[in-house]
């Protein structure tokens, strides 16, 4: 689905319109006849055809763009995406009336798409991923965050982290590689948080660390899950170990992730239905990004909203994720999360894009890479068959992706 073939590296996209989302434009930075030069998978111009260098596109291959809308390709900075089998059976306990609580406690939620992981070879990840991957790839993803936490011990999660940078070798993308090993307390843990937490922190992340198996480190501070004082001691091995940190955080309750978070300065903080003004502050302050989840608050049926209007009334940057995950957001287009984030939040069409291309390449420390379409970043676009940018949002279930380039091609 890219643009025109040939590997002359040499292209210009021309006659569009641009929604290049560059960081201070008004709105959503918009060029009406606009074009975009690209040479050896980076952007050299972006803007209005007449302005044009006429060097920038001397010798390029030319593709007319009739009036569509280019945009950066779309930036999934939250997935779960690397599993075995699903949990369809939980979903029907829960529409039955258990809460995901009762679910966890019933031996079911994460530790049950831990034994089905630890079963699955890192070929069968691998091809059991692409379909979910591909989805996402049919919708103008470029780049798309993979997190473990499947594994929960050094040798599934290594095998998961593995899986998820092989997606790369397989697919036109770019794939960042997220250690979750802090999720879940494994059954073989008997219920020791604080031995596991030495587990994650001595022996875990320093063999990720060793094989360069993550760009982050991040962790489920939750009742269910751990502590923010046992996060703590994950977040200051990740420090010590060079990689930078993100957590869901304040997602069934408020254990004041969101302000753990920044303490850490960590890329972004996730989920946050019930973070408070002095969490989303601290936030701001930080530089940490909201990403928003609307797919787990639907899927497990929440009803306590996050906390929008304060993130916009201190300046916290929003980002808007799928958190493709088997058991609270089985969830494989980032077009339906927008609508729903828009929907449910009452986030803006700009917010909602801004949230799925800027906001997310921000979320995983890629903004000087990706994320807008600016001279210098890599030439990922998305073109789409549209009259205005507000119908991606608009829209459910309908893909009107025209083409998708990834690094030029």
């Amino acid at each position: 689905m890219g643009g025109a073939s040939g590997k002359s590296g040499h292209r210009v996209w021309r006659n569009a319109r641009l929604a290049t989302m560059a960081e201070g434009a008004a709105g959503l930075g918009i060029v009406e006849n606009g074009a975009v030069v690209a040479r050896d998978g980076l952007i050299v111009y972006a803007g209005p055809e007449a302005d044009m260098p006429l060097a920038a596109g001397q010798g390029a291959e030319t593709v007319d763009c009739a009036g569509r809308w280019i945009t950066p390709g779309l930036v999934d900075c939250h997935t779960h995406l690397v599993y075995a089998g699903n949990r369809a059976n939980e979903f029907e306990m829960r529409l039955a009336g258990a809460t995901y609580e009762e679910v966890a406690r019933a031996g079911g939620g994460i530790v049950s798409s831990v034994k089905s992981l630890r079963a699955a070879s890192e070929n069968e990840l691998v091809a059991q991923t692409l379909p979910r991957l591909d989805a996402l790839i049919a919708e103008g993803v470029t780049t798309v965050e993979v997190k473990s936490g499947y594994g929960l011990d050094a040798d599934n999660e290594k095998k998961s982290l593995r899986a998820a940078r092989r997606l790369a070798d397989e697919r036109p993308v770019t794939i960042r590689t997220t250690c979750l090993a802090a999720h879940a307390l494994p059954p073989e843990a008997k219920g020791d948080k604080d031995a596991f937490i030495d587990l994650v922190a001595d022996t875990i992340l320093p063999q990720v660390a060793a094989e360069k198996l993550a760009d982050a480190v991040d962790g489920f501070c939750e009742g269910i899950a751990f502590s923010p004082e046992q996060m703590a001691r994950v977040f200051d091995k990740a420090k010590a170990l060079g990689l930078p940190v993100k957590l869901h955080a304040d997602q069934l309750s408020n254990l004041h992730g969101a302000a753990l978070a920044a303490r850490y300065g960590a890329l972004s903080a996730d989920h946050l239905e019930y973070t408070d003004e002095e969490g989303a502050a601290a936030m701001a302050k930080a530089g940490t990004v909201a990403t928003i989840l609307p797919g787990a608050y639907y899927f497990i049926r929440e009803t306590k909203n996050p906390p929008v209007d304060l993130f916009r009334r201190h300046g916290v940057k929003m980002a808007v994720a799928t958190d493709s995950n088997p058991g609270t957001s089985p969830l494989t287009s980032l077009l339906l999360t927008m609508n729903m984030a828009a929907t449910l939040f009452g986030m803006t069409v700009d917010e909602c894009l801004a949230g799925v291309t800027r906001e997310a390449a921000r979320a995983l420390g890629l903004l000087d890479k990706t994320g807008t379409l600016e001279a210098g970043k890599s030439a990922d676009l998305a073109i789409w068959d549209i009259e205005r940018p507000a119908e991606l949002v608009y829209r459910m279930g309908f893909n009107p992706l025209h083409a998708r380039i990834w690094r030029g091609q």
